[in-house]
């Protein structure tokens, strides 16, 4: 099965920590809001790319003992060579990618390198959910605010672009990222777009937002755009909370 129509799921949210040890996680209800969207049958087939941090192998595993008890895990890798033969056909072969976070600015030049700019089209396109955090939401956009350049946030314009908008993540709990996010909308450096506080996500179905979601309380996503007085104009997105 595939979605409907096109689906990206664009968040703030990552793994739950159950806390015996740094990796070891939960997969939290944004996954099932995936496979669902996926039109998956049996078990869903998530997989991950954890490109964005260099491919950690600790992180791989954490990644799939957060999967495995719900989902049929798996994983694509660049480093030091891709994992598997046929990249495409595994995206393909999908119910859903989640795209891990770390350096927007690097996953971006190595997927262009290799080709999975265009895989991942290829599998939008063809109904399988592309989902993630920070990293992982920035990428399917023109761009966004990112620290993958230093502690000091810039932003980053070359995103995929198959959400023609821009992207806020961590807005919230990162006190540059808002400020920011408004500066480079205002000065035109950065479309209109959405952002998202920790613990929301955004679902996209071709390129519409069709309503946003939240694994926590007291978070939101915000609609920013540049208003006729060219100052960022900011309105709240309350989203929908996803059962825990």
């Amino acid at each position: 099965m595939a979605a409907d129509t096109p689906t990206i799921i664009a968040t703030s949210i990552g793994f739950a920590s159950r806390g015996r040890d740094r990796f070891d996680w939960d997969a939290g209800p944004i996954f099932d809001l995936a496979a669902d969207l996926s039109g998956a049958t049996g078990t869903p087939k998530v997989c991950y790319v954890g490109t964005a941090t260099g491919d950690d192998a600790a992180l791989i595993t954490g990644v799939y003992s957060a999967l495995s008890s719900r989902f049929r895990p798996s994983h694509l890798e660049l480093f030091s060579m891709p994992n598997v033969d046929d990249v495409l056909g595994h995206m393909l072969d999908m119910d859903v990618i989640w795209v891990g976070g770390g350096s927007v600015a690097n996953l971006l030049a190595l997927w262009r390198l290799h080709g999975w700019d265009e895989h991942f089209r290829k599998a939008w396109e063809a109904g399988v959910v592309l989902g993630g955090v920070s990293a992982g939401s920035l990428c399917w956009h023109l761009g966004g605010t990112t620290d993958s350049f230093g502690p000091d946030l810039r932003p980053v314009t070359n995103g995929l672009g198959f959400l023609p908008y821009s992207n806020g993540v961590h807005y919230n709990s990162e006190a540059q990222r808002r400020p920011l996010y408004h500066q480079l909308i205002e000065d035109g450096t950065l479309a209109p777009g959405t952002a998202t506080d920790d613990g929301v996500g955004l679902v996209f179905q071709g390129t519409d937002l069709v309503e946003a979601v939240a694994d926590r309380p007291d978070c939101f996503a915000y609609s920013v755009e540049r208003g006729e007085d060219g100052k960022a104009v900011e309105t709240v997105i309350e989203p929908r909370r996803l059962d825990l």
